[in-house]
């Protein structure tokens, strides 16, 4: 460990993620205090209809006071897989489940001030299931086409990080595996 952690406090207990401060001794020396959101992590899935069209959600964000762009994710409940995140989530947000998976990897998205990991995985073989938005979700479900979704990123209509993330990795993982499914059988 490069950092040894002094003292710490919660500034602030959310429903979701933390605010925590720490003081904190560096490795060179220097004493300091940081601020960060503990999160419990996440999993964000790209989710392939058929071989070429994929599941899109125009997602309010608050926050950004829009509707965004996004692949499906979700956070983890408390001792949950990250597989079985991912495949509750898919259900939930998009109505479909999904027969193959893929690790594909995982991202930090905000390292700076969070310890949020997002894994990112495949999802292929959909088939239709029980939608089960949460309460405070407004999401619609959108069919693109995988090319059309990678344009979006080129011309600034997706930014969201996770899903650009998700996108090129999945583009990346296309390239290298001509076979897709031969390939998803035996990976979860």
């Amino acid at each position: 460990m490069s950092a040894e952690i002094n003292h710490r406090i919660i500034v602030y207990k959310g429903k979701v993620f933390d605010l925590i401060r720490e003081n904190i001794t560096l490795e060179n020396g220097t004493t300091t205090e940081v601020e960060f959101i503990e999160h419990p992590g996440a999993a964000a899935m790209v989710a392939f209809l058929d071989d070429r069209r994929i599941i899109m959600l125009k997602q309010y964000r608050h926050a950004l006071k829009k509707y965004i762009w996004e692949i499906p994710a979700g956070t983890l409940d408390p001792g949950e897989e990250i597989i079985s995140c991912a495949r509750r989530e898919l259900i939930e947000e998009t109505g479909y489940a999904a027969a193959n998976w893929c690790a594909l990897g995982q991202i930090t998205p905000l390292p700076g001030y969070s310890n949020e990991r997002i894994h990112i995985f495949l999802a292929m073989q959909l088939q239709p299931a029980v939608r089960h938005l949460d309460p405070d979700e407004v999401i619609h479900v959108q069919e693109v086409d995988f090319s059309k979704a990678l344009e979006m990123i080129r011309d600034g209509e997706i930014q969201d990080a996770k899903s650009i993330a998700g996108l090129c990795l999945a583009s990346t993982w296309f390239k290298a595996n001509p076979q897709p499914l031969s390939c998803l059988r035996n990976q979860t």
